[in-house]
């Protein structure tokens, strides 16, 4: 089990790169931008990847109608988010310690991986409402209005995974190395339970 409760820390661990790092990234290509603008997402706010670009995007928005990009203060997923995953490390880390001296089993393990799964779809889950709302909620008095063939307001609602292309602008969106380090973590607490389970059976024989 000290083994499996090292990785166990060390994956949770991981989680605080989040804090760092970017979780996601979202940018808009166009010919009139030889270099495409961008907004890198964390955990805490939203920032632009160059000085100006998000009050290129929101220029750009203001033009059809969209919201501007929010401030931390605007939405609660910014002061909830690392509240969540600073408790998750701290637990995570916890679990590992009380692994390493075989107060707990390596099912505690697996319960906390479960846990940050579910708690990564409901996050993942409300990202994308985010950018429904965000590419659909219109402001009527916009200065362009555009509709689809059936009169319709089109959709601006960048992909919440891939690339899209949205009137004469291509969105791409794509994790960053926030994500890459939550999911090396979590794959480490699934080695870890893996790993303490191997040690429990060979342990009982």
């Amino acid at each position: 089990m000290k083994k499996s409760g090292i990785l166990m820390v060390l994956g949770s661990a991981l989680l605080l790169g989040l804090f760092i790092y970017p979780l996601w990234n979202i940018q808009l290509e166009a010919p009139q931008y030889p270099d495409p603008l961008g907004m890198n997402i964390y955990i805490s706010g939203i920032q632009g990847e160059e000085e100006f670009d998000i009050q290129n995007i929101d220029g750009i928005n203001h033009y059809i109608g969209m919201k501007k990009i929010p401030t931390p203060a605007e939405m609660w997923e910014f002061n909830t988010f690392p509240l969540v995953i600073g408790g998750m490390a701290a637990l995570g880390a916890l679990l590992g310690i009380l692994g390493f001296f075989k107060v707990i089993g390596p099912n505690w393990f697996l319960g906390w991986l479960i846990l940050m799964t579910v708690l990564g779809i409901l996050g993942m889950m409300d990202f994308n409402n985010w950018l429904t709302d965000y590419g659909t909620d219109l402001d009527p008095k916009a200065i362009m209005k555009l509709t689809d063939s059936e009169g319709n307001p089109l959709s601006y609602k960048p992909p919440l995974l891939g690339s899209q292309k949205i009137l004469n602008f291509t969105a791409h969106s794509y994790p960053r190395a926030g994500a890459y380090l939550m999911f090396v973590g979590m794959l480490l607490t699934l080695v870890a339970w893996w790993v303490g389970k191997k040690a429990k059976g060979t342990m009982a024989k």
